[in-house]
């Protein structure tokens, strides 16, 4: 928490990288890399320079430009929608406690802090300094929610440090909800203060997206404190009610505002088509968004993992649990469907099945390389990618996020271009009926507005709460029907974009969902007679199975004999690192560490 003698100003060139920026625009932008402070704070620009160099802070918005994956679609892989080559030491109860990490940016919350003390310095006008106030006020909101999901309470410093500030140097961990109403006043604020979406800059925050971010905040805190009620990481004498509420509320500005709708709705392929755009700006259901630019040589390597020959590459696999979650297209789970055909194969699984599951994983015959130089022939999927250096680890092949052109290949040309998606209204609309069914207000109308009108857009048949079909296999079977159902919806919508580890913890569900878990993928007979080109694959040798023959991704891993080793006393929390104990005796540490 060393405070920072200079100003750093960088070029933003990962969320505001935007090929139709205008010649002055923020590609083109050419800040001095250092200034002292005497010369900045004079003109709008320099606020907004200040908050350009916030924006192009990877913990603020990632980027996921170098990830050897998936990038945003590799993000649940440390939970139980997926499978990554090595085992995430969290869930498996692995983590120990650092010497000299820190839980929270303060960094960068100091940078934050030390513009709303500076910021009118400037001469200019309350309304045109209001957009670059909005986003410092939503900047710290973000800073302090990472650090709550991260370890829970913490200090809440709202003021840049320096040496003398013994009683802030010093000061205690604030209980979470005392911070989570913290962060939801500094997002109040930033909804005041932010222009609306058609008012914004291109790439710059909105109101609208502030909302959204606080319907999440607050469906996060209320479902934590509701279903940790009675354990250690609760908020004492707190139920959640309070922010589930003020989630329901945010939701349902947004989607009575009329200014969202989902994109694609009814088109074959629709769901699939929204993850691998290059532009987003004309969409009607991305509401905020990080933009690639091959010219300023701001690109991914994404798609270098996905079109890595006849079968890809990603050293993950969808888990069988994932899978499973999937209804058939009668609206009723595979348990009891006269519709669903089995495991034996992928094209059996994905058969009379939610259009989502067929749209998200590779299934034999899928393109995975198009528009070839020289009119050369798609590249179509043949089988997973086991036995590569990053297999596929479960058979379950992820397709979500797939970009097929071959020029979005870094190996073959400038390098990806697709946008990252930080926030679309599918989330809204799930926030909004899951804070209603927890809060147990929910309606048929609500579902309908909601639940429904994600099923309409790839043709699955309506939930009615008055006749949802009893699931013998629910997760959550203690639990209402509507909720179970609106956890599965959500779990199915948002596979692979980041959102499960948080869904987990936040339901206190690790014992449903992680303790001795072991991971599973697929059938194993479809694979063992089709022609890899690292070999054959060899049950007990190159390949591990159970007794109903489903791949076990980890079974030569001895830490993983009897599964997940979460501990549900101790790592729902990450511990607070050593120095951060020594340097402040009033932090004390996490439950468990």
């Amino acid at each position: 928490m060393k405070p920072r003698k200079i100003i750093y100003i960088y070029v933003l060139v990962v969320l505001l990288a935007i090929a139709s920026c205008k010649k002055d625009g923020l590609l083109n932008q050419t800040p001095p890399t250092v200034l002292s402070d005497a010369a900045y704070w004079h003109t709008l620009s320099d606020l907004q320079n200040y908050m350009n160099n916030i924006y192009g802070n990877d913990g603020i918005f990632p980027h996921y430009r170098n990830y050897s994956s998936l990038g945003i679609y590799s993000v649940d892989d440390n939970s139980d929608n997926m499978v990554p080559q090595s085992v995430d030491p969290r869930l498996n109860g692995q983590n120990t406690v650092s010497g000299n990490s820190t839980y929270a940016d303060w960094a960068t919350i100091r940078d934050v802090n030390y513009f709303l003390v500076n910021y009118n310095r400037v001469s200019a006008s309350a309304s045109d300094m209001a957009p670059y106030l909005g986003e410092a006020y939503f900047f710290r909101a973000m800073l302090y929610f990472n650090a709550v999901k991260n370890v829970g309470g913490v200090p809440w410093i709202n003021q840049p440090l320096n040496i003398n500030d013994a009683a802030l140097l010093n000061a205690p961990r604030q209980p979470r909800n005392v911070v989570v109403d913290s962060i939801i006043n500094d997002l109040n604020r930033a909804i005041a203060d932010l222009p609306t979406k058609s008012q914004a800059q291109s790439q710059r925050l909105y109101k609208e997206y502030a909302e959204g971010f606080k319907a999440r905040v607050c469906l996060y805190e209320g479902t934590w404190e509701k279903y940790h009620s009675n354990d250690v990481f609760g908020a004492t004498g707190q139920n959640g009610n309070s922010y589930l509420q003020l989630a329901a509320d945010a939701a349902n500005a947004i989607i009575t505002s009329s200014i969202y709708q989902l994109d694609n709705a009814g088109v074959s392929n629709g769901y699939f088509n929204l993850f691998n755009q290059t532009d987003y700006t004309n969409s009607k259901e991305v509401m905020f968004w990080g933009a690639y630019n091959q010219q300023a040589g701001i690109t991914t390597t994404w798609q270098n993992y996905y079109q890595f020959g006849s079968t890809g590459t990603n050293s993950d696999g969808l888990s069988k649990s994932l899978v499973d979650d999937y209804l058939c297209t009668d609206g009723k789970p595979t348990s009891v469907s006269p519709l669903y055909k089995g495991d034996d194969s992928l094209a059996h699984i994905v058969k009379n099945r939610d259009p989502r599951l067929r749209q998200s994983i590779f299934v034999y015959g899928d393109t995975v390389v198009s528009n070839q130089p020289a009119n050369a022939p798609d590249i179509l999927f043949q089988y997973p990618a086991f036995n590569t250096g990053t297999p596929c680890t479960t058979g379950f092949q992820i397709r979500k996020g797939l970009n097929s052109d071959w020029s979005q290949n870094s190996h073959n040309g400038p390098g990806g271009t697709d946008g990252v998606i930080y926030m679309r209204y599918a989330e809204i609309l799930l926030i909004y009926a899951e804070a209603r069914a927890e809060l147990g207000l929910i309606t048929q109308a609500d579902v309908d507005m909601t639940i429904n009108k994600l099923r309409d857009r790839v043709g699955m048949p309506h939930l009615n709460i008055g006749a949802i079909p009893t699931d013998p296999k629910w997760i959550f079977p203690e639990l209402s029907p509507v909720i179970n159902e609106i956890r599965r919806e959500r779990r199915v919508e948002l596979a692979c974009e980041g959102y499960r580890l948080d869904d987990v913890f936040r339901w206190a569900a690790a014992t449903d969902l992680i303790v001795s878990k072991q991971p599973l993928g697929a059938k194993v007979t479809q694979f063992l007679t089709v022609p890899l080109a690292a070999g054959p694959l060899t049950v007990g040798g190159n390949i591990f199975v159970n007794a109903q023959n489903y791949i076990i991704p980890y079974a030569q891993n001895s830490n993983m004999a009897s599964g997940y080793k979460f501990n549900v006393g101790r790592d729902y929390l990450l511990p607070i690192p050593l120095q951060e104990t020594v340097v402040n005796p009033a932090i004390k540490q996490n439950p468990g560490w």
